[in-house]
């Protein structure tokens, strides 16, 4: 086994539309002491388009991800923003008994809504008639107004306007292929129950000015894991790792090396009833 080998592997995964590039300060931060994997995902122009004979699934994009994981001979720790988010739960569901840690900022599981209640359910609704109006902009060419509609449904009205010229341009690029991740997200739905089972350490964070359920999937989420904590990064949105790197880094950075100082990362034996249950 090499040096390479042992180290601790890092599965760091963007939103729909972003890239690599969310995660080049925490690559940087880490300086060398883990194996970072930032994979590219659907709707990242780096893969480019994928031909689907079926309705793409996050099972479908976890797939790879899966074999990073049971290729890895240490622990293994996920990090996810937004889709990359539901990605990373998505994988902890499939692997439970590999994940060191988590650190989710405003994982996107949409299907949580519906255990918010009322408002919870108001609000789905409206993420269902969001789906509609981007796939709609889309087949009519209007990739800005859709990557805009989308943007500003994260992070409210003016949300798209402060994002930095290149990442809006990325995102008006991405946007046809982002769709696919879109409706995966909306059709994503395991109980509650499932996350209330993970043993290992769970870092949520979320932006100050976020949308409302946005927040209120954190605090769900927040609520049914067991280890889990939840930290607001101030003055960002739901795009804080992007806008806000440096805090999002150092909040991560310090999640994980505090899992590894304390080697209480062991999780529960209930590998074959989370997988059974997702």
């Amino acid at each position: 086994m090499s040096s390479a080998d042992a180290k601790p592997t890092i599965i760091a995964l963007h939103c729909s539309g972003g890239g690599r590039s969310a995660w080049g300060r925490l690559e940087q931060d880490l300086d060398g002491g883990f194996n970072v994997v930032v994979p590219d995902l659907v709707g990242c122009s780096a893969i480019g388009s994928r031909t689907r004979e079926r309705a793409f699934t996050l099972s479908d994009e976890a797939a790879p991800m899966a074999k990073i994981i049971d290729a890895a001979h240490g622990p293994v720790h996920l990090v996810g923003h937004s889709y990359g988010g539901c990605v990373a739960l998505r994988l902890a569901c499939r692997r439970p008994a590999r994940i060191a840690s988590l650190s989710l900022y405003e994982p996107a599981v949409l299907h949580v809504l519906m255990t918010a209640g009322r408002d919870g359910e108001v609000a789905l609704a409206g993420w269902r008639t969001v789906a509609r109006d981007i796939g709609r902009h889309v087949l009519t060419g209007a990739v800005r107004r859709a990557a805009k509609r989308l943007v500003e449904c994260w992070n409210g009205s003016g949300g798209w306007s402060a994002l930095p010229r290149e990442l809006r341009d990325d995102l008006a690029g991405d946007i046809p292929e982002a769709c696919f991740a879109f409706s995966a997200q909306v059709r994503e739905r395991p109980p509650l129950p499932v996350y209330a089972r993970f043993g290992f350490p769970v870092l949520l964070m979320q932006g100050e000015y976020s949308s409302e359920p946005m927040q209120r999937i954190t605090r769900q989420l927040g609520r049914a894991m067991p280890r889990a904590s939840r930290r607001t990064v101030y003055g960002a949105g739901h795009m804080g790792p992007y806008t806000h790197q440096a805090v999002v880094s150092a909040l991560i950075t310090e999640h994980i090396a505090a899992v590894a100082a304390t080697g209480k990362a062991t999780v529960r034996q209930v590998a074959d009833r989370i997988t059974a249950a997702a």
